[in-house]
């Protein structure tokens, strides 16, 4: 049976447990805590037929962009002037979606950067200094980076869209966010709400390093290895994904002039 089809099914069964737990079924809760317990929770499912519903909206339309060999991903997509993954959580279908959908606000905080270019480090360091006088007083076991990943503290705005309920409630002031996209392609209303951006960029020499053994590494036995030679031509093409490279650096550097 196709692994997604088995995916969407055990999603299903899940809400269904879910419902029969919250009747007092002794026998139902002790499944869904085993559920739980050996399989990716709710909330992934839930994500994956998002995921699943956003390919179906814009299919039609992005897989008549004009495409190239992918790094992590079959395929990379030129959409506005960038190349973006065909598929994953960030790729051009949910930077379409988050296009159509996501609401900023003016207290916002945005840390855009290329892939592989110190993402998870600044995301650490920001979260940190925005909420340090909320932890200060508490034990370090407890904070949030001690115990979870920078990725779950700040997410990626193009993962929002796909989420069944948002990530911050109303009350949660400044929201924190991180992006792949570049400037030319964020939402309007970022765009509109003059919220604080924060980019960083690194060395594109690093970049390229970086990306290349981050990509095999994804790409597995299942794919063709990507060789240096092959990555050094794709990345002076301006081939990789969020790139070109320069582009999406000189897009974020001409706003802050």
């Amino acid at each position: 049976m196709d692994q997604f089809l088995i995916q969407k099914l055990f999603f299903l069964y899940i809400c269904v447990v879910s419902v029969d737990a919250k009747n007092n079924n002794p026998f139902i809760k002790k499944i869904l805590l085993m559920s739980f317990v050996t399989t990716p929770g709710l909330e992934d499912y839930q994500e994956e037929a998002n995921l699943a519903l956003i390919f179906d909206k814009y299919k039609d339309k992005f897989t008549t962009f004009p495409k190239e060999k992918g790094w992590m991903t079959e395929e990379l997509y030129k959409y506005q002037g960038f190349w973006h993954q065909s598929k994953n959580v960030v790729s051009v279908k949910t930077v379409m979606a988050t296009q159509d959908a996501f609401q900023a606000l003016p207290t916002d905080i945005y840390l855009a950067t290329l892939p592989k270019s110190g993402t998870t480090w600044l995301k650490a360091l920001v979260f940190a200094t925005v909420n340090r006088n909320m932890y200060k007083n508490k034990p370090l076991s407890t904070h949030p980076l001690q115990t979870s990943n920078p990725h779950n503290c700040l997410p990626f705005v193009e993962c929002e869209v796909l989420k069944t309920s948002p990530t911050y409630v109303d009350a949660y002031l400044p929201r924190l966010f991180a992006t792949h996209m570049p400037y030319t392609s964020l939402p309007q209303s970022i765009l509109d709400s003059r919220c604080r951006i924060v980019y960083m960029c690194r060395n594109p020499k690093d970049v390229l390093v970086s990306l290349f053994h981050f990509a095999n590494k994804l790409r597995g036995k299942s794919h063709i290895v990507v060789t240096f030679e092959e990555a050094f031509e794709m990345f002076t093409k301006g081939v990789i994904p969020n790139g070109p490279y320069w582009d999406h650096v000189k897009g974020y550097y001409k706003i802050g002039l």
